[in-house]
């Protein structure tokens, strides 16, 4: 790759970019049918569980979904069924619906909605949700609703509670108040107090086939062209939402850029390297660095996977480069070490600021000494 080269893809720029919405105000969640099934049955059953624990990759759609029952249940409480209605067989609610306009405005008195909030003093957004956000789950839920139906919260992002944020929710989940709910959304739940996991219905979502992220890639960028949709599908790893940052990040390109270097194992061409490396130590390239960190261990994780498997690579090309290198030197273990050795390496330069360009070359040097075995 020449040094002037960047990381741009060819894409026509006459076809606009769908903007997706944000969660509370999505009325489409695809490929979620099964977890959208146990709500509604947990719904009809008259005995719906106080706390649930949607899990599951970035992206997928658990926040969408949260919202989405949220809605619901609201909607339920204002339609009037009466004793002889049919039990509902859905959640999906018309965008014209009162409650779906009001919970996508963030209007809706009865929902309480717990993230990350705003570091007053460095003016940005906090790493973490503190005490002071969850303190306010327990204010809220024990006000009196004002239709006299259910009280909503929603924590996007659990696995971000701080220690003292997490024993203040436990608090409530200990003693829930009568017709409340509260939605935990955690792409990590491993990272939530054991006693928090227990007191809530756990909720698994899958991630997506790439059939139905290409399909949402056409929806929300139909300005790429197919075969970058195909790509950003195997990058995406089953999340629509990590595929579509990808393309806004021109994730694709530095992926290729990525593969072209790879391509050479056993033997790295060194000026092309050390040109690639060059571009992560300029002023400006902390993105572009942190989607690397992000997008060489996730190669060498397929690496592993379709050297076990036979599946995980993004595109034939890949897969035929991956299947060379996995019975080289000390086999699939050893690229195991060198993937727990990136991502350690990855990390340091994040937490104590390392030189960008050497991480990188010390990065690929570790690929080319594995893959000489």
């Amino acid at each position: 790759m020449a040094e002037d080269e960047d990381f741009d893809t060819e894409e026509s720029g006459s076809v606009a970019v769908v903007e997706p919405p944000q969660p509370r105000a999505n009325p489409l969640l695809k490929g979620q049918d099964a977890a959208e099934a146990v709500l509604l049955q947990a719904f009809n059953s008259g005995r719906l569980p106080h706390a649930w624990l949607l899990t599951g990759p970035r992206g997928i759609g658990k926040a969408t979904l949260a919202y989405r029952f949220a809605r619901f249940l609201f909607a339920e409480d204002s339609g009037g069924g009466g004793l002889f209605a049919a039990a509902p067989t859905s959640l999906a609610l018309a965008a014209t619906h009162p409650a779906f306009r009001q919970v996508a405005s963030g209007g809706h008195p009865d929902l309480l909605v717990v993230e990350r909030g705003i570091d007053p003093k460095r003016k940005r957004q906090r790493r973490e949700i503190v005490a002071e956000d969850a303190r306010r789950v327990a204010d809220f839920l024990h006000l009196t609703s004002g239709r006299d139906g259910w009280r909503i919260v929603i924590v996007d992002g659990a696995d971000m509670m701080n220690s003292h944020a997490a024993n203040s929710l436990l608090k409530i989940l200990e003693e829930p108040p009568k017709r409340s709910v509260l939605l935990l959304v955690s792409d990590n739940p491993g990272r939530l107090l054991p006693t928090i996991r227990s007191r809530c219905r756990s909720l698994p979502l899958k991630p997506l086939p790439q059939s139905l992220i290409i399909e949402l890639l056409e929806l929300y960028r139909p300005d790429l062209s197919d075969s970058t949709r195909t790509v950003l599908a195997g990058l995406g790893e089953g999340s629509v939402g990590r595929a579509i940052d990808l393309a806004a990040s021109d994730g694709v390109a530095l992926y290729k850029a990525m593969s072209d270097l790879l391509s050479r194992l056993p033997a790295l061409d060194a000026e092309a390297l050390h040109g690639f490396a060059e571009r992560f130590a300029r002023p400006g390239a902390e993105d572009a660095f942190g989607l690397l960190s992000e997008l060489l261990p996730a190669w060498l994780a397929r690496l592993v996977s379709e050297g076990a498997a036979g599946e995980g690579a993004v595109s034939a090309e890949e897969g035929a480069l991956m299947h060379r290198l996995a019975g080289r030197g000390g086999g699939l273990d050893q690229w195991v070490e060198v993937w727990e050795k990136l991502t350690h390496l990855f990390a340091q330069a994040e937490g104590i600021n390392l030189d960008r360009k050497q991480v990188v070359l010390n990065a690929f040097f570790a690929l080319e000494e594995a893959a000489r075995g």
